[in-house]
């Protein structure tokens, strides 16, 4: 599944905690006293930063669970619901259409009951979705449980990373806001490998413990205080930014900044989705829009919802060892991604990633043909497992997240809201073509599927 990284505001610094401790450290060397308590001061107020950030994630983490979902259930819930390829295509891809609308109504939902707000509407869309699909006996009740849990990932995937981006400091808030692309990838393995072991109505009911925990948690961080500014509430905004920064800290210079910020935003003038065809705009509308095209039609969400069946295709002893093999990768090479985003540039890792995503497709390719073919049947599992490893590893380090960090970079503030609603519903429908078209191609012909994502890729 494609991952989308929002880099709002002001960009941080995975390096952030150090950065800060060492200017203080800096700052007061004559006086070692003053030193220990300036640090152990600071430190005590990032708690309710990571507290928050920790609390927000559980969105993220649901937002993988719900995508990683379809994967390790696709065989069973056919048999045991007398569901046809058509009807189960429909449920996995039907995700992305509830998502699509989640994130276009997204922003103003935040905007209109706050950052806080629209996560706990979300986490309620989720677990009622999730119920839906515990309790269904059929095809209809699969849908609307799906379409449910898709709309509240869709306002996830972009009130999440603007609430954490929102609460941290500067120095932190890179790092900060990377823990949303983890825990997305994170959910999704964990979805996966769960799916090996437990039922698929069991799988649905724990997509629902990381929504207890994000309502719960809720209750005890304070609301975005930029939000609060943003809507007038002058009290309560000096009051959350004071929880954030901690009690024996001066605020009043990021207040002022804050103020300023908001200022700034409501002088400029409100872009319409026409006013992205100006001629000034259409070259980063081109870039945006082709890049969520490349992204999308490489085939990614078509292997992350039915990676366990591509397995079972190649051989009936690769679909758990695959499926495993997969979920353990996705993890480790995020955070490979994440620390190569800014050292590589942007470019660099897009032509990396393309070509690795166009070798991963080639091999998949290849073992499939010599399925159909008879030829070398020991090593098709082997050779199917590494394509699509090789795929998945590749897409993670820059197809993944490069497309929506350009996207943030290339637009001027005050038509950023538009074309990301632009590319948000290209990116979405996408997704919905390639996850539903996926299973009737891999029907069609293996080896003709990745045949065809392979120009796509490269």
């Amino acid at each position: 599944m494609a991952i989308e990284q929002h880099k709002s505001f002001e960009n941080g610094d995975s390096n952030g905690l150090q950065a800060l401790e060492e200017s203080l450290l800096v700052s007061h060397s004559s006086d070692c006293e003053g030193c220990e308590k300036a640090v152990k001061r600071s430190e005590s107020s990032l708690w309710m930063v990571f507290i928050c950030t920790l609390v927000a994630v559980c969105g993220s983490f649901e937002f993988g669970s719900c995508v990683g979902y379809s994967a390790p259930t696709q065989s069973v819930i056919r048999e045991e619901l007398h569901l046809s390829l058509p009807q189960y295509s429909m449920f996995g891809s039907i995700l992305t259409i509830g998502a699509m609308v989640g994130a276009v109504t997204s922003g103003p939902i935040a905007d209109f009951i706050g950052r806080k707000g629209a996560m706990r509407v979300s986490a309620t869309f989720c677990i009622t979705g999730w119920l839906a699909v515990y309790l269904s006996t059929g095809a209809l009740s699969l849908d609307s449980g799906r379409v449910l849990t898709g709309y509240g990932i869709g306002v996830f995937s972009y009130v999440v990373p603007v609430f954490i981006a929102e609460i941290a400091p500067k120095n932190l808030r890179g790092g900060l806001t990377t823990l949303n692309q983890l825990m997305i990838v994170t959910g999704a393995s964990i979805s996966f490998l769960l799916g090996t072991v437990i039922t698929w109505r069991n799988l649905a009911l724990t997509g629902i413990i990381p929504c207890v925990f994000l309502i719960v948690g809720l209750w005890f961080v304070p609301e975005s205080p930029r939000w609060l500014a943003k809507v007038g509430n002058e009290r309560g905004f000096l009051v959350a930014l004071q929880r954030l920064r901690g009690k024996d800290a001066d605020i009043s210079d990021e207040a002022t900044e804050i103020r300023e910020y908001n200022e700034t935003l409501q002088s400029l003038p409100k872009a319409k989705l026409l006013d992205l065809f100006q001629s000034k705009y259409i070259r980063p509308v081109i870039i945006g829009v082709g890049l969520m095209v490349f992204q999308q039609f490489g085939g990614i969400n078509g292997i992350g919802f039915y990676v366990s069946e591509t397995f079972a295709l190649a051989g009936p002893s690769s679909r758990k060892s695959g499926t495993i093999s997969y979920a353990c990768l996705q993890i480790p090479i995020t955070i490979v991604g994440a620390m190569l985003m800014d050292k590589s540039g942007r470019k660099p890792l897009i032509m990396v990633s393309a070509g690795g995503t166009f070798l991963g497709c080639f091999l998949a390719g290849v073992s499939f043909f010599l399925k159909s073919h008879g030829l070398l049947l020991e090593w098709i599992p082997i050779l199917t497992i590494f394509g699509v490893l090789t795929y998945i590893a590749f897409f993670s380090i820059g197809m993944g997240a490069v497309p929506w960090v350009i996207m943030s970079e290339i637009f001027p503030i005050h038509v950023k809201g538009a074309a990301g609603s632009l590319v948000v519903l290209v990116n979405w429908l996408g997704a919905w073509a390639v996850s539903y078209t996926f299973n009737f191609l891999m029907s069609w012909s293996p080896s003709g599927q990745f045949v065809l994502a392979k120009p796509l890729d490269f």
